[in-house]
Formats: C-alpha cells, sequence, structure tokens
C-alpha cells in the first residue's frame, strides 16, 4: 500500500553527509516508498566519502553558501530530470563557532552569526525559490529545524537564534508561495539527536545524556523518527498543514519538572 502517496514522484533531498545524517533517513525512508530521490551533497569530498551509502543514485554538488552553485544545481538537475518535483527537503546546518569554543552570547561576532544566518538559514530560501518553477503546485518543502529556539543553552548559543529566523521563514514562504501554487513549508524540529553534525557542537554528549534522562521513555528521539515525521510533512497525507513546525522530542519538554530529577538535581532523600 502506498500510504505515502509518493510511489512514483520525485524530490529533491539536500544535506545528506554520512549514514547517521537526517537527511540520509529521509531518503532512505521515501525510496522505500517507490520515491524517487535525487541527492545534493556540499562538496566533491563529500560526494566523494557518500559514493558507496548513494551508489547508483543520481548525486549533484552544492555548497550552498554559494548562490551560483544553487542555480547550476537547479540547471542540472533540471536538464537531467525534467519531470516536477513532489517535494524538497532542506537539511542543512552550520554553525561558525569560535576558536575559543564556548563564549557568551553577546560576545557573538557578526561575521560568525552572518555566515551561519546565511549557510543554516537563507539557504532555505533561496533553494525554495531557485526550484519554484519545478515544484508540482501542492509539493512540500521541508526543512530541519531544533526542539525550542528559547531555551538560552550555552553550548548551542547563536544557533537558536538562527534556527529561529529559520522557523519563521515558514510562514513568509508559504504565503508568498500561495500567490502562484498550493506549495506548504513545514519544518520537523527533533529534540537532540546522535549525528556527525551535532558531535561538533561543544558540549553536546552531556546535553544530550541530560535530554535522555528528562524524556519520559528514557531513551532518546532517534533519527529515523525525525525522519518519518519529514516524510509525512513531505506526503499529502499532510495535505492540511501548512506553516508548521512539528516538535520531535519524545515529550521532553513536559518532564523538567519530574520528581526523580529534581530529587537528583536537590539532593533530596
Amino acid at each position: 500500500m502506498d500510504f505515502l502517496k509518493l510511489a512514483g514522484k520525485s524530490v529533491v533531498v539536500f544535506g545528506v553527509a554520512n549514514k547517521k545524517s537526517v537527511a540520509w533517513h529521509i531518503g532512505k525512508t521515501l525510496e522505500q516508498h517507490g520515491t524517487k530521490v535525487i541527492y545534493v551533497v556540499r562538496s566533491e569530498a563529500r560526494r566523494e566519502s557518500t559514493a558507496k551509502l548513494l551508489a547508483d543514485r543520481p548525486v549533484y554538488v552544492c555548497d550552498v553558501e554559494f548562490e551560483d552553485q544553487i542555480v547550476a544545481v537547479r540547471d542540472q538537475i533540471k536538464a537531467e530530470h525534467p519531470e516536477s518535483l513532489a517535494g524538497l527537503v532542506h537539511s542543512i546546518a552550520f554553525a561558525a563557532y569560535d576558536e575559543r569554543g564556548i563564549i557568551p552570547f553577546h560576545e557573538t561576532g557578526k561575521q560568525q552569526l552572518l555566515r551561519t544566518f546565511d549557510i543554516s538559514c537563507y539557504s532555505f530560501i533561496a533553494i525554495s525559490n531557485a526550484f519554484k518553477d519545478m515544484l508540482d503546485k501542492d509539493a512540500s518543502v521541508v526543512t530541519i529545524s531544533i526542539s525550542t529556539t528559547t531555551m538560552a543553552s550555552e553550548n548551542y548559543g547563536f544557533m537558536a537564534p538562527v534556527k529561529a529566523a529559520l522557523d519563521s521563514s515558514l510562514a513568509f514562504l508559504a504565503k508568498s508561495f500561495s500567490k502562484f501554487s498550493a506549495v506548504r513549508f513545514n519544518a520537523v524540529a527533533p529534540g537532540l539527536l546522535k549525528t556527525s553534525a551535532s558531535a561538533g557542537i561543544p558540549g553536546y554528549v552531556d546535553a544530550f545524556l541530560f535530554a535522555e534522562s528528562v524524556i519520559p521513555r528514557g531513551k532518546a528521539v532517534q533519527t529515523q523518527e525525525a525522519a518519518d515525521a519529514a516524510c509525512f510533512l513531505l506526503s499529502p497525507r499532510s495535505s492540511g498543514i501548512n506553516a508548521q513546525r512539528i516538535v520531535i522530542d519524545a515529550g521532553m519538554a513536559i518532564n523538567y519538572f519530574d520528581n526523580d530529577i529534581l530529587k537528583q538535581q536537590m539532593k533530596i532523600d
């Protein structure tokens, strides 16, 4: 049964880095449901490193920091895959962390923040605009956010405000695209995941272990769970969802005041 209603359709997925990537889990799941997935990776080096993982699949190169590369990859895909697209996935995040490690938020450098915004947020707008004429009238565009952008975690720092901007862009993209289509824009917002990208965040392991202790089921969010939600948002099954962020945190947000956690923290007998 084609539950996702995406069999035989095409979806472009940006952001595969390795087998731990959210983008890879999304692509793999779509393929299992008969979807043709076109992959876009950051560099030639990344294409080589993922050659075994993405064997026999269409793979293109685009560093989204450069708008000419976005246009070029769009033109390549359009020439070689002229069919329209049912979906587009933006699974890209980059933080230009200071070599000093974790620093107070107010010391964030201007260029640090602007480069992070460019790659992690503006690229979503740029990709959506570049591919707009290739998208089906009722296509779905999905990005990957985070479960909360208002919890001031020092180690995540300026990345959270950038993700907040990414979340806000959903509404504006949905509104502007509505002038000529019914394309939907949504985000999957998972809690802490065990990915290669997250491993580069200072202090992430401790935060991950804490999150696992707070989650009611005692088990961290799995990358596949985030991917499954993304596939649902890409599917016509989610046709009534637009300009939304779907939080995938396994209930962590409801459990910060769990009695056992409070007792451990306050050392109450």
